[in-house]
């Protein structure tokens, strides 16, 4: 297809694995984006349970294949995601879906990274053409297959000063530096969210520490922290990437309930911190998106352990909740326009790569 505009939803579901997010923007897949539409379908008990235990069976295995459990979650997400689709749209027309899909492994190192969720199903459901599978070109061609987001980024930030970096704070945290001369750096930083939800969940029962309440009654125990930080991963250059299940919380389990998830927020915080000693020049703001930014505690935290001014994205007028889903929405367009989403700052492929498998309904 030729350049153009387009209306276009992008769909996500997190490796949170609380809902699925969705969001209509109008954008040529470049320099012009209009948000148009968004909302989030929080996912009920029993699908997350069915993800927990695909994802279970997705780490035990050498390369994505049919299995019985794995392949009812699929089917049972994808008709979660066109129904999400309908409400989004109400009856309005779109030009083309983004799906992203659940990552239930991410296993670049062995050559592959697996979303489940059914496209060709999708665009039947909805008579719209979907671009799925956004991943998998990149890590063919010898990427990481992630992050995919900071072109979107670039966009978004085409407008203000620089450098700055655009911190999302989901299961797994990644960063993008936005540095001179379209420079664009971008990777993993480590778990974000993942561990904290994990530890509330296990002691409580609970979803997340809402506000980073249970965190900031906590104790932050240093010596813990120190401990948990010095895997080599955190030294090793990017670009590079990692999964929700590459971290445990075998280093928090003798702490009280509060004092975890103080030292587990600050954890977070501490890797940021480790990430940004890898940009070339320290970025003169850190926006935060994702759903880490409504942790006060952790926002906090930041700020004092990386020593940059930190915000959350809507200072400067962008939809936190919804960047995700738009992010996702704007690479459809692009592979439509045949232009590439992931780049060798970003995600370490040799070339600039367009991402995403076309179907048509």
């Amino acid at each position: 297809m030729s350049s153009g505009l387009y209306r276009a939803v992008g769909l996500m579901s997190g490796t949170s694995m609380d809902g699925i997010d969705a969001a209509l923007i109008e954008t040529d897949g470049e320099g012009h984006v209009r948000p148009l539409g968004f909302l989030s379908v929080p996912y009920g008990e029993d699908t997350r349970k069915k993800l927990r235990a695909s994802i279970e069976r997705a780490l035990g295995v050498d390369a994505p294949g049919a299995d019985p459990v794995i392949d009812d979650a699929a089917r049972e997400i994808t008709a979660l995601h066109a129904e999400a689709v309908r409400a989004l749209l109400d009856g309005a027309s779109a030009d083309v879906v983004g799906f992203h899909g659940q990552t239930i492994a991410h296993r670049p190192e062995r050559g592959w990274t697996w979303q489940i969720g059914d496209g060709a199903v999708l665009a039947r459901a909805l008579g719209i053409p979907v671009v799925a599978d956004l991943r998998s070109a990149d890590v063919a061609a010898g990427g990481q297959g992630a992050p995919l987001l900071p072109v979107y980024h670039r966009a978004l930030a085409s407008a203000l000063g620089g450098p700055i970096a655009v911190l999302n704070l989901g299961g797994v945290g990644n960063v993008t530096f936005l540095g001179a001369d379209d420079q664009m750096i971008a990777f993993d930083t480590g778990p974000a969210n993942a561990l904290i939800d994990d530890w509330v969940l296990a002691a409580r029962g609970l979803s997340h520490d809402a506000g980073g309440a249970i965190a900031a009654s906590g104790h932050v125990h240093e010596d813990v922290l120190a401990r948990m930080t010095t895997l080599d991963w955190f030294d090793v250059p990017p670009p590079k990437s990692l999964d929700r299940h590459d971290f445990s919380l075998n280093a928090v389990s003798g702490l009280s309930f509060e004092d975890g998830a103080a030292t587990l927020t600050a954890f977070t915080a501490e890797t940021v911190r480790l990430a940004l000693a890898h940009l070339p020049v320290p970025p003169a703001r850190l926006l935060v998106t994702g759903g880490g930014r409504h942790n006060a505690t952790l926002m906090r935290m930041l700020a004092e352990r990386t020593g940059v001014p930190t915000d959350p994205v809507e200072a400067v007028g962008w939809r936190g909740d919804a960047m995700e889903a738009e992010g996702f929405a704007y690479m459809a367009v692009r592979r439509l326009c045949g232009l590439p989403i992931s780049f060798p700052g970003t995600t370490g492929v040799p070339a600039p790569t367009v991402g995403g498998v076309i179907i048509q309904p």
